[in-house]
């Protein structure tokens, strides 16, 4: 039997012999800390959108809904209410989904959800919000009582519609600009498919022959031919 001595000295060889290994050994834990992805990164303010067209008109857009806004909350005393409160909604709906597609476009947000179509939507909201203020404009100044609050509201909401009316007009042309440059796209993919097949028709007439029904069994199969397919719509009749 071996000794305490003898097992203490085993044990302390075993230990020493595995600190060697392990610091050797290529798979180290590690204690270093594990980052969280940085989900927001690239976000950064695009200058260069609110110099823009769209960018300018979008701040003058939520300016104005907001000061239209302010005008209708100070009317203390109404008989009728309902184009008081009709303006109310409409001018306050507008305020805050304009300013949300303003903080969208100028921090970059969209481009992490590119599956939207962003100009279609902008599109949809430039347009609902300018019908949406002329209606509720010529409904409160039908039955205003003259008062300043209500004046000031009326003259800021056709204002606004006459700016969201500017922005509806040029987002309908990026809209159809953006259109006509995918489909020009899909058009030349097309072409140059078609392209691509007829030099293969041409470098390889035998592919033709078959193809046309000229010689239908003289082609077995042809490698890397994409209409001798199973269900191509040609014979692949084995030489005898």
């Amino acid at each position: 039997m071996r000794t305490t001595e003898e097992t203490e000295g085993f044990d302390g060889e075993a230990s020493n012999t595995s600190m060697i290994s392990g610091a050797s050994s290529p798979y180290q834990p590690t204690t270093e800390p594990v980052h969280a992805r940085n989900v927001l990164g690239g976000i950064r303010c695009d200058v260069e959108y609110l110099k823009s067209y769209f960018g300018i008109l979008k701040v003058v857009e939520v300016v104005l809904s907001l000061i239209a806004f302010i005008c209708i909350e100070t009317i203390m005393m109404c008989s009728p209410c309902g184009g008081v409160y009709f303006f109310e909604f409409v001018s306050c709906s507008a305020f805050v989904v304009t300013g949300v597609l303003l903080l969208i476009f100028t921090l970059n947000l969209h481009t992490k959800v590119p599956h939207i179509n962003w100009s279609l939507t902008d599109l949809v909201n430039t347009a609902v919000s300018a019908l949406f203020f002329f209606l509720s404009s010529i409904v409160l100044s039908c039955i205003n009582h003259n008062t300043g609050a209500e004046i000031a509201a009326v003259i800021f909401g056709f204002l606004v519609t006459g700016v969201y009316g500017i922005n509806t007009f040029l987002a309908v042309r990026r809209w159809r600009r953006g259109n006509g440059c995918q489909g020009a796209a899909q058009t030349s993919e097309y072409i140059r498919a078609r392209t691509a097949s007829r030099g293969e028709m041409e470098s390889r007439p035998e592919l033709f022959d078959a193809i046309t029904n000229k010689n239908p069994h003289s082609i077995r199969f042809v490698p890397g031919c994409t209409h001798c397919k199973p269900g191509g719509g040609f014979n692949r009749t084995r030489l005898s």
